[in-house]
């Protein structure tokens, strides 16, 4: 993640201060249950290419590829157990046995940091590059069913361009323009139809069932509104005890809470298990603290956190569509 290397080293000699002072990275005692309190899929940006189910508090199925090139930005886990990963140079799709049944490699001067399923036969990723793109990929035909340019702020700058985009119910794509800091809605012909710009580099956004907008960044969680107005926001000044200011994907759960990430930066060195910061938080509306995780070793080391997809409930991420393409 170099677009984010000042910050990561100004937060690494964070994590190093407060290591050293009697302050800690988190409460003595976490909120909620550890690794029990939901079922989920996991995956984050890390050295090595690692993801997992979790169930019961314990886990179910894991994944590790530590030859892997790349760092994985984006996972889903599928209705029929598949798994579909971006890992900055491509993306893949593998059975629960681990099986590759579909992959594709970024060109060369390319990234790939985020992919999402559409139905079981296509694949919708965008390319980082000079042009950056949106592609939509039949993966049984090989065809590519669509495709168009996006703007971004600096062509030759191609690690910076963005991390997540996301489709909406209504069949269009949210893309998080990191290096324009900017969310932009596309059609699936690529027309702009909405924007919002929150003033800092965003990572993620997924539209709400609500119909606002909710996105995150390193220091910032915001929902707005339609007419870009601000509903509701989160900062790592919300959470006073907990050293959480690197925020990548926020998701607003059925039950009204918000459930964000937060990476560690393994380039500056290993997490300490005993200081580590948490890698996730569930909050309230009010921004009450319901549920901290933390795994660093003791049972599991989870590594780095990006995107976690609670399983607490039967889905069926791939039934979206984009446009005329389902």
């Amino acid at each position: 993640m170099k677009h984010f290397t000042v910050f990561i080293l100004a937060c690494g000699a964070v994590w190093t201060a407060r290591a050293q002072n009697t302050k800690p990275n988190f409460p003595s005692v976490l909120p909620g249950n550890g690794l029990a309190q939901h079922d989920f899929f996991y995956a984050g940006e890390a050295k090595t290419q690692d993801m997992y189910i979790v169930r019961n508090g314990k886990v179910a199925w894991e994944f590790h590829d530590p030859a892997g090139k790349g760092e994985i930005s984006d996972a889903i886990l599928l209705s029929n157990g598949n798994v579909l990963f971006a890992h900055q140079f491509g993306v893949t799709l593998i059975d629960r046995n681990k099986k590759v049944l579909w992959n594709y490699d970024a060109p060369a001067g390319t990234e790939i940091h985020t992919a999402q399923p559409i139905g079981t036969d296509k694949v919708l990723y965008a390319q980082n590059g000079d042009p950056a793109k949106v592609i939509v990929v039949n993966i049984v035909t090989g065809k590519t069913e669509r495709e168009f340019v996006v703007p971004v702020k600096n062509p030759k700058s191609v690690h910076g361009h963005f991390r997540h985009a996301r489709l909406t119910d209504a069949g269009t794509l949210l893309v998080a323009h990191m290096d324009m800091q900017k969310i932009v809605e596309y059609d699936s012909t690529g027309k702009e139809l909405w924007s919002y710009s929150p003033g800092a580099a965003t990572w993620s956004a997924e539209r709400l069932k609500n119909g606002n907008t909710l996105m995150a960044g390193a220091r910032l969680v915001r929902e707005v509104n339609p007419a870009g107005a601000t509903v509701w926001e989160f900062t790592p000044a919300d959470v006073p005890d907990y050293l959480f200011n690197s925020m990548q994907i926020a998701k607003r759960l059925p039950n009204g809470n918000t459930l964000i990430n937060t990476w560690f930066n393994q380039w500056n060195g290993p997490a300490d298990p005993a200081s580590g910061p948490v890698q996730a938080l569930e909050v309230t509306p009010d921004k009450k603290v319901v549920w901290a995780l933390r795994a660093w070793g003791n049972p599991v080391d989870l590594g780095p956190s990006t995107t976690i997809q609670l399983l607490d409930q039967p889905s069926v991420p791939e039934a979206v569509h984009f446009g005329d393409l389902k």
